[in-house]
This record gives C-alpha cells, structure tokens and sequence, in this order.
C-alpha cells in the first residue's frame, strides 16, 4: 500500500472512531453553579412558585390530561414533539431521577439515560436557573406533584432529525454562555430581579428571540443585539420587546405589568400562546415580580424606569374610551361618515367590528384590543389574523380580572373574499402599514380548522 493510501486510511479510521465517540461518548454534564449545604431545604411553596415561574404545566399537560403527565403536541419546524411526562411516577415519568439528572435536563437538555432533549424544553434559558431554583424545583416534582402513569407517544421526527446525537453538535453550538446568571450592571434591584425571571426561568427569548440558521435562539441574554427583538412561533408573531416601537416602551410599567398578571390593559389583550402563558404562569406571579419584569423590558436599552405603587387593583373604575391618534383620524372620519360608496373592507369593519372596536380602532380599555399598531393586525405572519376573525379569541379569567373574554369567530358569517377584504383593510387602517391579505390564504387557514 502507498503511502498516501496508508495515511487516508489512518484518517478514516481516526474519522470513525472519532464519530463513534461523539454519539457514544457520555456527554459531560454542568455542575452546580453554586454549592448549598447538605441540609438545605427549599422554602414552603418555593418550589411550585418556581414552576410557575418556568411555565411548566403549559407544556406538559394534554387538553384534557393530568397536570405534568404529558402528552400535548408540540409543533416544531422539524415535526411535532410530545411533551413528557414529568410527574414523579418511577416506570412512564421522573420518579427514579436524581438530582444532577434533573439539572442536567434543565441546564445541558441531557435525559437521565444519556439521550439528548429536543430543545423545544428551552434549556437555553433554563440553564441560568440559580441552584436554589434548581433545587426548589426538584424538591415540588418529587414531594408535591401526584404521580401519574402515563406512558406518552414516542417523538418521531423523520431523518435526521431523529438522529438524538445529532443534537451534541447542535448543543456545541448554541449553548455558548456559561450556566447561571449574570445581573446588568447599574440597575436596581427590581429590575435585575426581572432580568432573572426574562433571561432565566420564563425563558421569554425561546418566542420572542429570532431564531438563526441553525434555529437556536439569536439572543439569550440582555447583551445579545437580537435578544427579544422578535420571533415567529408556529405562524404566529411574538413581538418585539425591545426597540421603540416595542409595547415595553410605549406603555408605562403598571400597563406592561397589567398585561403579563391579567392579559390585559387599556391597549392590548393576550390571544395565542401569550394567553396560555398568562393563564398558567405569569398571573400565578407576585405583583413585585411582574412590576420587576415590566421594568427590566423598560429600562433593558436604557430607558427610564419609573415604579409605581401598584397595577391593575380590584376597585371598580370608569375607563373612557379612546381617541383616534394623529394617524388614526382619517380612518376614524371615514367610517364615521359611512358613505354609500365605501368599499367593502370599511363596511364590514362597520357591521361586524365597530361595536367594540369602535370607529377609532381603539377598542374598550381592558376589553377589546386597539387594533392600530396591533402587532397580531400588522404583523408578517396573516394567519393569526385570519384564525382571529374566523374562530374568535379569548382572554382568561385572571385573579385580577376574572372576567373571561370571548370574541365571537365569523367563519360561518363570511366567506373567504369577505375575510380577505376585511383583514386587508384593518392592516392599512389608522396608520397600520401592512400587507393585503388574499382569499386564497383565507381558505388555508380555514382548512386547517377543526370542522
């Protein structure tokens, strides 16, 4: 053999051994970032708080099904991934995990027998867990959650993305920072708090971080330039929560800090998967933690941040409605003056909206959205809009606002060139700047309603 084919094959061989040690080879996992004493124990009710913190039960709870137990369908660029059962039964759940097991899913995304997580479990950002968290979180899994056995459908994603191993490199690649958390400097103690709570257990950056080639999160931390700047999550817009435009910045604290605690505020309500997150974790939040978020996301770029004394208190107050703005007033005359020849948009605005959104498309305070500048109105993505107007929304009933809101759905009251007229007009009414909307992408949302 020459001596060019002898060191072609020494390379293959070493390529071979070298690709047998990256998918067999266990990975290394993140020790603690802090050590605590052997008799620490969490404080009562710390650690269900924590996993309200984290948004556990959104995502491993079925429709219908048992708390943690599993089983709900996660959509996912790659194909639908089942949330598991973290519930500590010993044979379908976490019951014989240990410790270092558990922080190991939560900071590195490893399962107790070695194989890696699908990072739909956001270990990006759970991995800046303090340890009293971890630890906290452990303790109420194990000792306050019923087991339940419930043996949840194998994730089945086609090649290569069934190939777990695979996900080592990708682990290489998008988990850079360094497990545990690092507090900004020159903020106060409230908004470092709410930096914890952002960047760390309500992993805020997994919707409303814009993903790279590789789909990781392009922006984990405050210092990272894309961090909250905006994402896409299953055809929907999570916005933007940092820059000008961005609510955290044209609402004061008290309303941003309405909006997590209750869905809503005098501008907005939570629809889509902010809705199931206000239902399940933030409204489950202290208000000092939801005022520390609110101001975090105000003063993230440096703006000022002024704390008040209390959001969204229960007494019965008198909200006026609102007034078009500037950009707004051309919109407002139109539809107030009703002419016979307006086109088809306006009129069914008038028919079928303008009772609660009103002519202004300011809507109610704490009721019906404004829908000028309404990110779900003008955002890239058209279905939410179509999906709103043919099948309704809902606000849930918060401790705060116990009301439940129910928008009515119109999928029966128009066909799919009347929803295309009406959303091409609300993307372009009261200043709204956004693209029409065609019959044909109504019928794609429609057929993929439930019938």
């Amino acid at each position: 053999m020459s001596k060019s084919l002898r060191i072609i094959a020494a390379l293959a061989a070493v390529g071979v051994v070298g690709g047998l040690a990256f998918a067999f080879v266990p990975v290394q996992t993140t020790a603690p970032v802090a050590q605590l004493p052997d008799d620490w124990k969490p404080a009562e009710g710390q650690g269900k708080y924590v996993m309200y913190a984290s948004d556990c039960l959104a995502c491993h709870t079925a429709d219908g099904g048992e708390p943690f137990a599993g089983g709900r369908a996660i959509a996912s660029p790659m194909g639908t991934i089942w949330a598991t059962n973290i519930t500590p039964d010993p044979e379908t759940g976490i019951g014989n995990w240990t410790l270092d097991q558990f922080r190991a899913a939560l900071y590195d995304g490893i399962r107790a027998d070695g194989a890696h997580l699908y990072p739909a479990m956001p270990y990006e950002n759970y991995r800046k867990l303090t340890e009293e968290d971890v630890r906290a979180l452990y303790d109420y899994f194990m000792h306050e959650v019923p087991a339940v056995q419930n043996k949840v459908e194998e994730t089945k994603l086609s090649f290569p993305f069934n190939m777990r191993f695979g996900i080592r490199a990708w682990n290489w690649l998008a988990l850079t920072h360094d497990a545990g958390f690092t507090p900004a400097d020159g903020k106060t103690e409230a908004e470092q708090r709410g930096q914890y709570l952002v960047e760390g257990p309500a992993h805020c950056a997994a919707c409303h971080s814009p993903r790279d080639m590789l789909m990781a999160q392009d922006g984990v931390s405050v210092a990272d330039a894309n961090f909250l700047t905006g994402g896409v999550v299953d055809g929907w817009n999570a916005p933007a929560l940092r820059g000008p435009d961005s609510a955290p910045q044209k609402w004061d604290v008290a309303e941003m800090a309405a909006y997590l605690a209750t869905g809503r505020n005098i501008h907005s309500t939570a629809n889509g998967e902010m809705g199931l997150v206000v239902e399940h974790s933030l409204q489950h939040l202290t208000d000092q933690d939801n005022l520390a978020i609110a101001a975090f996301l105000k003063g993230a770029d440096g703006a000022p941040v002024e704390m008040p004394e209390n959001f969204a208190t229960l007494e019965t107050r008198a909200l006026p409605a609102l007034d078009a703005d500037d950009a707004g007033k051309e919109t407002e005359k139109m539809l107030t003056e009703a002419a016979p020849d307006m086109a088809l948009g306006p009129r069914l605005y008038l028919d079928n909206c303008a009772a609660c959104h009103f002519v202004s498309g300011k809507g109610a305070p704490e009721i019906f959205p404004e829908l000028a500048a309404n990110h779900i109105v003008t955002g890239s993505e058209v279905s939410p809009l179509i999906s709103v107007i043919l099948n309704g929304a809902e606000v849930p009933s918060t401790a705060k606002r116990p009301m439940h809101l129910v928008m009515q759905g119109y999928a029966d009251r128009m066909n799919d060139e009347e929803v295309a007229e009406l959303s091409s007009f609300l993307r372009k009414a009261w200043g709204n700047d956004a693209s029409a909307v065609t019959a044909a992408e109504v019928a794609a949302v429609r057929a993929k309603q439930p019938h």
